[in-house]
């Protein structure tokens, strides 16, 4: 069955997706940003309530991924420190030239200091100016899978991209699918790309729980944002029935 990964920032969200169907988790902060490295003590809380394979994103700020020196040392800092925090857990990295091209040098630092972890080259794959060219360099580099949306804007658009990268890396490297999945498309992106897993998000905006706040500030947002179980399961569902659906054809 194809495996569902639920990118999230929320504590609670982390028990919420593994119960509704997860299989595992991509844990960052500022998920609205697109996702920066989660803190450690986000990390530590989440890991002790898990029992599913979890994965941390690094990425020291919103914008692009072409990082300065500096950058890429706070980026080494982080994996050290969650090394430390969660020994168990994978990581998530990437970085890119200005010219639109993967920056081996310093992605090749960030896979070398996650040592024997799992690793994920992250959707600025997508960003790349040549998709197979850069799957060439991200299978050199040495990381478990890529997540990528063929180069568009959603998995569902970039499916029949995405089959070809299937093709193209003959197993070498497993090639996730993320971009706008939902229950309503999850099965066509699977069965027109073949891939074997799938990455999303299930957000939701919850009411704040304050009785009161302050006119004059802007600190205490009206909402904030949770791990919707009803939007893992699903995808969960929709691929299980896909999956039983080829067992029945066979």
């Amino acid at each position: 069955m194809t495996l569902v990964e639920i990118a999230l920032d929320d504590v609670a969200g982390a028990r919420i997706a593994e119960q509704a169907g997860a299989g595992r988790i991509e844990l960052c902060n500022a998920l609205a940003d697109g996702g920066i490295t989660p803190s450690i003590g986000l990390v530590r809380e989440v890991a002790a309530r898990l029992t599913i394979p979890l994965m941390l994103l690094i990425r020291p700020r919103a914008g692009d991924f072409v990082y300065s020196e500096q950058e890429v040392q706070v980026m080494l800092s982080d994996i050290e420190s969650l090394r430390s925090a969660a020994p168990s857990a994978g990581f998530v990295v990437g970085a890119l030239e200005a010219s639109g091209a993967i920056d081996v040098e310093a992605s090749r630092r960030l896979v070398d200091a996650c040592g024997d972890a799992p690793v994920t080259f992250h959707k600025a794959f997508d960003s790349t100016r040549d998709l197979s060219s850069s799957l060439e360099t991200v299978i050199d580099l040495g990381v478990q899978r890529v997540l990528t949306s063929g180069g568009r804007r959603t998995a569902l658009e970039g499916a029949s991209v995405l089959r070809t990268l299937v093709e193209q890396a003959g197993g070498r490297v497993t090639i996730m699918a993320g971009g706008a999945i939902r229950a309503e498309n999850a099965g066509e992106v699977v069965s027109s790309s073949g891939v074997t897993e799938v990455h999303l998000q299930a957000a939701v905006q919850r009411p704040s729980v304050n009785s009161w706040s302050n006119p004059e500030q802007g600190y205490d947002a009206a909402s904030v944002t949770a791990t919707d179980p009803g939007v893992v399961r699903g995808v969960v569902a929709e691929l299980a029935n896909l999956a039983m659906l080829g067992k029945a054809g066979a």
